[in-house]
């Protein structure tokens, strides 16, 4: 087993882990976006809080596919 299959297969879990807890994983996105925002002095509020939201999009895009 090669590397990269090695980190498919921590990454496959990662996302599986990610998707079952997705409101802690999104309240984690928040934190880490209001701890970045407040480092940068809130000069990049916008671009912060859309990658933020782009984000948890991910995680939601995550959890519907974990229902199907």
């Amino acid at each position: 087993m090669g590397f990269m299959d090695k980190f498919k297969g921590m990454f496959g879990k990662g996302m599986e882990a990610a998707a079952g807890q997705a409101d802690k994983v999104e309240d984690g996105i928040d934190k880490a976006a209001d701890v970045v925002d407040d480092k940068t002095g809130g000069k990049y509020s916008d671009q912060i809080d859309s990658g933020a939201e782009k984000a948890k999009d991910l995680v939601e895009g995550m959890t519907k596919d974990e229902e199907e």
